[in-house]
């Protein structure tokens, strides 16, 4: 269907709320949500102030105790009769966000919808950390994935399958399995020392944050009570150390020694990029200097 831009009566868009602080949401997510006839969102995830952007005359239900068929038979109603639904979702509704069957029943039933992406808890638990998920010549992949309790896996993405690559975990849905968690992950290679984080309900005003190993973290999280709405953070580029001990692991962006399409290296002259980045009449535009340096590089 393309990129989405311009609410409509008639269709459904899946809104991504963020990790929980309403000023992280994007602006278009804020845009479908004030402009939305019925906003649909999932109260035990999604911060109360994400609903409250809602038109005062616009319906707004919660579907923390609804089924998949009762959400969906409201909101094709409400599409069908020309109006606008918001389907607002916690973090970004395409990890973990059980919006693939919500699209398959509203495919059956003939109505458009679009997605708005948004910040998901584990962009948020790194900047809650200060750290880089991706260190040079320390990580370089960022994994995510959740240890199976109620829902099966893959075999072939199994934890300690996982854990051989060595990067950095992310685990969903995972904190009241923790301790078998830290089992697979250690079977997989990594080792109790490794650096680890859980981050409850992070971005909320009743954040918990608690670092420590692989081998300390599972003990540490059940004395703060954490059950659930937790992430578990692991690998060598959460380690808050890590500034001072990797100094030198520098990123090729910006070293000197290192051309690429907006800069010469140091001895070869001079390279300016444009001053400024080049809007198009839509507003969109992809500013992101190193995404130009990577492809040109």
């Amino acid at each position: 269907m393309g990129t989405f831009r311009e609410p409509r009566g008639g269709m459904v868009v899946f809104v991504g709320a963020g990790p929980g602080d309403p000023d992280l949401l994007t602006v278009r997510a804020v845009k479908v949500i004030q402009q939305a006839d019925l906003v649909v969102w999932a109260e035990s995830l999604v911060h109360p102030g994400v609903a409250a952007l809602a038109r005062p005359d616009a319906e707004v239900i919660g579907s923390a105790g609804m089924h998949l068929e009762e959400i969906t038979a409201r909101m094709i109603a409400v599409a069908k009769s020309g109006m606008l639904v918001a389907r607002v979702q916690s973090g970004d509704p395409a990890i973990y966000g059980a919006m693939h069957e919500q699209m398959v029943t509203l495919d059956q039933a003939g109505v458009p919808y679009a997605v708005v992406p948004g910040v998901s808890a584990v962009f948020a638990a790194a900047a809650a950390l200060d750290a880089e998920l991706t260190v040079p010549e320390i990580a370089q992949t960022v994994i995510l994935t959740r240890l199976p309790s109620r829902t099966t896996i893959p075999e072939r993405e199994k934890l300690r399958a996982m854990a051989e690559h060595g990067g950095t975990i992310c685990l969903f849905l995972s904190i009241g399995v923790i301790e078998r968690a830290i089992a697979e992950l250690i079977a997989g290679g990594y080792t109790p020392e490794t650096p680890a984080a859980v981050l409850h309900r992070v971005s909320w005003e009743d954040e918990t944050i608690i670092r420590g190993t692989l081998g300390d973290i599972a003990a540490a999280s059940r004395a703060a009570g954490l059950k659930r709405q937790a992430l578990i953070l692991v690998g060598a580029a959460i380690d808050p150390e890590l500034r001072r001990m990797a100094a030198a692991k520098r990123s090729n962006l910006y070293d000197p020694a290192y051309s690429h399409v907006y800069r010469l290296a140091e001895g070869r002259g001079h390279q300016a990029g444009p001053a400024r980045p080049k809007v198009a009449a839509t507003g969109a535009s992809d500013g992101s200097e190193a995404s130009a340096a990577g492809r040109e590089a």
